[in-house]
């Protein structure tokens, strides 16, 4: 249940009813009781619930006292939907807008800049924002976000939480599902984990703390209820450098500093090395040069100067996934990686760990967002090649799925003796995965640049420092969390330049 005046997250894996619970608080679903033949009325399901909060929650939404306002989860669908003659950002905005926070929230969501643009032409990201934009704006007393943080950069997450914060009232509602969990650590002044069987039943817990929420949703078991729902717990031990000496590193490649101008976008690029068995995190926001650079790389572009990239064989999973292929997922792994989906070593470290079994027979065009992700990573690694560009490999995935890929990623990399390029804005998820960052900074969209290798320390700490955030570690899992800002451990952290704190405090006063 809601308590007005907080926000709430729910996390749990896809398929388990996280959406299915928005509807029903949202009263687009009516709850049936578990009476799938003859459903009640809704006399009867506040009947049910009586003496409980949810009978007078469920009395107001009734009598209309209560408005509330979704944001979708799958924000690309949002153009199909819009009937209006005027699809213009600012025309969409400004109909709904109820509340005296426009402004704030065009500036916070940088949205200003394509007020007057078709939303038809909006890319992932902006439509993101201007889904979160569209929902803020309007008056309701229950504010709904699914997956608020898809598509969007570690900047423009911060930016959508603190928009979302600012919607509290004391007698008003905010419902968060997010996968992403050190945005979720931010959002949140409580959590209740769903767990179960995907597409077959879920369970909701008790409202927990927001630490002890997502440690139990970690951990696969809750104390309170002796109960176990995953068999591994999950947790975020970091390389300190210690395992680089036990691989050989038999291979060092150079790329020269270049540069690349597209249209009125640069990108200056400062030259650097990398060796294989070893993952190479790229940092930076939207816009940055991220997959420009990715695309020198691969040699798909070609360098403004005549500086040479040397000649490598590259297997790239693209950003935006698309399935034009006819057939079944196995057909498409026959097609295209037949011999390292064949070999016992593949299926061991990357299609067992997927579960690919699961809909490995299924058409391409009917899967669904997070499976095709995964059939994605698959053909990626299944690839021969000496370096794998892997772009936002967490998009559409839940956080256990996250959690498994990166596993899957470093192992797949690590006996393969290969290197992996990946671009990721799931901090968690980056800072397991790298062995090393290159930050990206500049102007979005203008000027950008792209800063040599260097550790995962010294990379996190100027990349955090460019958002003004710092993070700390969790006592028990070590996942990092975001520290509020000002709080007396964020002043602390800044004071000592120490933006990301990779060992592990005692003690947690974050307030939390």
């Amino acid at each position: 249940m809601p308590r007005p005046g907080n926000v709430l997250g729910l996390v749990g894996t896809n398929g388990i009813g996280k959406s299915t619970a928005l509807k029903i608080l949202s009263g687009k679903l009516k709850p049936n009781l578990g009476r799938f033949d003859n459903p009640p009325d809704w006399e009867d399901v506040i009947k049910h619930f009586r003496g409980s909060e949810l009978q007078n929650y469920f009395t107001k939404l009734l009598e209309d006292d209560l408005k509330s306002v979704v944001k979708p989860q799958y924000v690309d669908q949002i153009p199909k939907a819009i009937r209006a003659a005027d699809k213009s950002v600012q025309a969409l905005i400004e109909r709904v807008s109820a509340v005296e926070n426009l402004d704030l929230v065009l500036d916070t969501l940088e949205l200003r800049h394509i007020l007057d643009r078709d939303v038809t032409l909006l890319s992932g990201g902006e439509l993101q924002r201007f889904a979160i934009g569209t929902t803020c704006v309007q008056k309701a007393d229950v504010y709904m976000f699914d997956e608020p943080s898809s598509y969007l950069d570690v900047k423009q997450r911060l930016s959508a939480a603190r928009i979302i914060r600012s919607l509290l009232r004391p007698d008003g509602y905010v419902i968060v599902v997010e996968h992403d969990l050190s945005v979720l650590d931010y959002l949140s002044d409580y959590i209740c984990v769903l767990y179960g069987q995907p597409a077959i039943y879920g369970v909701v817990t008790l409202p927990h703390s927001v630490r002890e929420g997502i440690n139990i949703f970690l951990d696969g078991h809750i104390p309170t209820e002796n109960l176990r729902f995953r068999e591994e717990s999950l947790t975020f031990r970091i390389a300190e450098g210690t395992e680089e000496y036990l691989i050989e590193k038999s291979r060092a490649f150079q790329y020269p500093s270049m540069e690349k101008t597209l249209g009125n976008f640069k990108l200056s690029i400062e030259s650097g090395g990398f060796s294989d068995s070893e993952i190479i995190v790229m940092m930076g926001e939207n816009g940055t040069g991220k997959t420009t650079f990715c695309r020198l790389l691969a040699g798909a572009l070609k360098p403004d100067g005549d500086e040479k990239v040397p000649e490598m064989k590259i297997s790239m999973k693209p950003q935006t996934i698309t399935p034009k292929f006819e057939g079944t997922v196995r057909q498409l792994f026959f097609k295209k990686i037949k011999a390292a989906f064949l070999s016992p070593q593949f299926q061991t470290d990357v299609v067992k760990p997927l579960k690919l079994d699961d809909f490995i027979d299924q058409e391409v065009k009917n899967l669904s967002g997070g499976e095709l992700q995964r059939v994605a990573i698959v053909l990626a690694l299944g690839m021969p090649a000496d370096i794998y560009l892997i772009d936002e490999p967490s998009a559409y995935l839940d956080s256990e799925q996250r959690i498994i890929v990166s596993r899957v990623i470093k192992r797949f990399i690590m006996h393969a003796k290969k290197t992996a390029f990946i671009v990721e804005h799931d901090f968690i998820m980056a800072t397991y995965l790298a062995d090393r960052v290159i930050v990206f900074d500049g102007e979005p969209g203008i000027d950008a640049h792209a800063n040599e290798p260097e550790s995962l320390l010294t990379g996190c700490n100027s990349f955090l420092k460019n958002l003004d955030v710092t993070f700390r570690r969790d006592p028990t899992n070590f996942r990092p969390r975001i520290n509020k800002l000002n709080s007396q451990l964020d002043q602390e952290q800044k004071l000592g330049g120490n933006y990301v704190s990779l060992h592990n405090q005692s003690g947690d006063t974050s307030g939390n």
